[in-house]
């Protein structure tokens, strides 16, 4: 009896033990899992945008916890990305009440991403987003379907990059028509590209993570001129607010003594939320005071960024500029001057009058700087995101490298 009971008790020890370890695989998936559900993580927004829309998932060659996500049917835009992997933070902003809803809305498509190609002007005798003759209101305002509702084709696409292309016509506020291409190509970028863009060392404890997008109009009809307007390219990223964030806009004080900038977008700023030092414009990014700022390209620099102090978190935009170049404006007026625009705008979200609030979140934003296109010609725009994580000293060390300001005069700025 002893001898027959024992490869039974065998048999059941096998049992239990294979059970046990199903159980543990079992419980290990599930934990896995289990971070799409944590709002705010990157895999939950990845998990969330795959029930909804194709996507395309990048990765920094070098680096596979820093990732990023693309969705070509809202334009090739990179809706947000992370420097954690699956679990880490999720860095871009999504509107997921109207990304669900699947409908179109008027005026625009809020879906929210951390970079997203628009174009420029807005407003003004050259506007694309104005009807010929339409005032400048609300209601006639009108983002156009190819930026906005319409899908970029994917020419190719690889684990680090991907590659859009969209063909399109459209006439401006005066009547001139455009035929162009526009071609978008998205890269992420590995350690060493990050410290020869920005000039630094990073240190091994820095979470990083950074991609660049690389925008060209081609003009395929008529020869543009200054006179019947021309196409600017404008790259917008929603980020998330807290009460700790601040926008961090760097000047150059060598091309322009005085400060040219533009800071009454939506009426006069409190002074407790815009502060201009010796090396930059400081504006208040908590998501709860509509405000917007604008630098000329005399007195901006190609770099821009972010600091959130409640979450230890160093955001930084690079792009192409021209100091000398012609930018246009984008205001709902006729201008006496439609080539003296902005090279740089931020915005941070607020109530409307009604108290709705699309938000909350803020931007950073850059513009291209435009030329009179012959047919075949071309207009190329970079802007290069990054973001950072770790020390606050070691981030500082960052930020007053590549911006110009010490994070520890930030607090006072922030609510």
């Amino acid at each position: 009896m002893i001898k027959a009971f024992l490869p039974t008790m065998a048999v059941a020890v096998l049992i239990s033990t294979l059970a046990c370890q199903h159980q543990n695989n079992t419980a290990n998936s599930s934990t896995k899992q289990d971070t799409t559900t944590m709002e705010g993580t990157f895999g939950y927004d990845v998990d969330f945008l795959k029930k909804q829309k194709e996507v395309i998932l990048l990765q920094a060659p070098d680096n596979p916890m820093a990732q990023a996500v693309l969705v070509p049917d809202y334009q090739g835009r990179v809706m947000t990305s992370t420097a954690g992997g699956t679990d880490g933070g999720s860095y871009g902003w999504l509107n997921y009440a109207h990304i669900s809803s699947g409908k179109h809305t008027p005026h625009m498509n809020a879906y929210g991403g951390e970079e997203r190609f628009w174009l420029s002007p807005e407003g003004g005798q050259y506007s694309v987003y104005f009807e010929k003759g339409k005032a400048f209101t609300f209601d006639n305002w009108q983002t156009p379907p190819l930026i906005d509702s319409e899908p970029f084709e994917v020419v190719q696409s690889n684990a680090s990059s991907a590659l859009f292309r969209k063909s399109a016509q459209l006439d401006n506020y005066s009547g001139t028509r455009f035929t162009f291409d526009i071609e978008r190509q998205i890269s992420m970028l590995d350690k060493g590209t990050i410290q020869d863009r920005l000039g630094i060392t990073l240190p091994d404890q820095v979470k990083s993570v950074a991609y660049e997008s690389r925008n060209t109009l081609i003009n395929r009809g008529d020869d543009w001129t200054k006179e019947k307007g021309v196409l600017g390219i404008w790259i917008m990223g929603m980020f998330k607010p807290t009460e700790k964030t601040t926008i961090i806009a760097p000047i150059d004080k060598q091309r322009s003594v005085q400060l040219l900038l533009t800071d009454n977008y939506f009426g006069k700023i409190p002074g407790e939320r815009l502060r201009v030092t010796d090396t930059a414009v400081l504006l208040n990014a908590d998501g709860k005071y509509r405000s917007k700022i604008g630098l000329a390209p005399q007195s901006a620099r190609p770099v821009a960024g972010s600091y959130d102090a409640e979450k230890g978190i160093l955001t930084v935009v690079q792009y192409d500029l021209n100091p000398e170049g012609d930018y246009l404006k984008s205001s709902w007026e006729i201008h006496q001057e439609p080539y003296q625009g902005d090279a740089l705008n931020a915005y941070n979200d607020g109530p409307l009058e009604d108290g709705s609030q699309m938000g909350p979140f803020y931007e950073l934003e850059s513009n291209s700087s435009v030329k009179a296109l012959k047919k075949g010609e071309s207009l190329v725009h970079r802007h290069r995101t990054f973001h950072f994580e770790g020390d606050k000293k070691l981030l500082a060390d960052i930020a007053t490298k590549v911006l110009g300001v010490d994070l520890s005069t930030l607090e006072g700025n922030s609510k």
